[in-house]
């Protein structure tokens, strides 16, 4: 099967026009009529996940976030993208990011969020004026002391802290959810009537105010975003059997709690 099979599969299912209009996803590197050998997958790309792809024999990487996202004016050695880029292209790995058109569709990355929580979403989401990324509103399988909620999202997403407002007081059982950096939509969480809400990024300033009205748990963008390569296997292994595809090994967070 050929890269562009897989490309096309990915594409079909969170087509590029979903994604937003300053952002960069599909093709960033590399000739999709070859063969593939395997499929790396991988929320970012740097150049040690291009250096597992090459010892795993693997000539494809799909990423969440893309490589290439301000552009290069020079190929050198000067920076971690350039040289990841003269990587991939040296031996011959091609690379794909699916990332805001994976964010805004549905069964995308906030919806595995959910998943994780044994959260039921709601048929309904909702987009800001700012953006078309959908929050996904779910309700978890009973409610839950806001404390425990806490407990629970740090463990089912290996967080070592979170960062939350003043302990809710009422249970939580309607949570919003937007993976990444998603304070632009906390004021539509509360106008929903959500009991919490959980996102990857958030501003100091975002938090407060909302004292007893919202539970605000903010759980780190690598964090938030893990489990897209889920995704990414998921639609590969359905679409094109016999395509060998791994999450990857490397962690890519730059963020360490010390």
């Amino acid at each position: 099967m050929k890269i562009e099979q897989v490309l096309s599969a990915l594409e079909q299912f969170a087509p590029l026009p979903l994604q937003e209009s300053w952002d960069n996803a599909g093709l960033q590197i590399g000739l999709t009529e070859a063969e593939v050998s395997g499929a790396l997958l991988c929320l970012d790309v740097t150049e040690k996940i291009v250096d597992e792809a090459i010892v795993k024999g693997f000539n494809l990487v799909v990423s969440h976030h893309p490589l290439l996202f301000r552009g290069l004016k020079q190929m050198s050695d000067a920076n971690d993208v350039q040289r990841t880029v003269r990587k991939a292209i040296r031996h011959d790995v091609c690379v794909i990011s699916m990332h805001t058109n994976m964010d805004n569709v549905m069964g995308g990355v906030n919806f595995k969020i959910a998943e994780k929580l044994d959260a039921r979403v709601h048929t309904e989401t909702t987009e800001s004026a700012e953006s078309k990324q959908p929050m996904v509103i779910a309700e978890l399988p009973e409610a839950m002391e806001a404390r425990a909620f806490i407990a629970l999202v740090k463990e089912r997403f290996d967080v070592k802290c979170a960062h939350c407002n003043e302990l809710l007081t009422r249970p939580v059982k309607k949570v919003a959810i937007c993976g990444g950096a998603g304070d632009f939509m906390l004021d539509e969480a509360i106008a929903k009537g959500a009991d919490a809400f959980i996102t990857g990024e958030m501003h100091y300033h975002v938090f407060f105010g909302h004292e007893q009205e919202i539970q605000i748990c903010v759980i780190g963008h690598y964090e938030s975003e893990q489990f897209t390569s889920e995704i990414f296997k998921e639609i590969i292994q359905r679409e094109c059997p016999g395509v060998r595809c791994e999450i990857a090994e490397t962690i890519t967070n730059p963020i360490f709690y010390f």
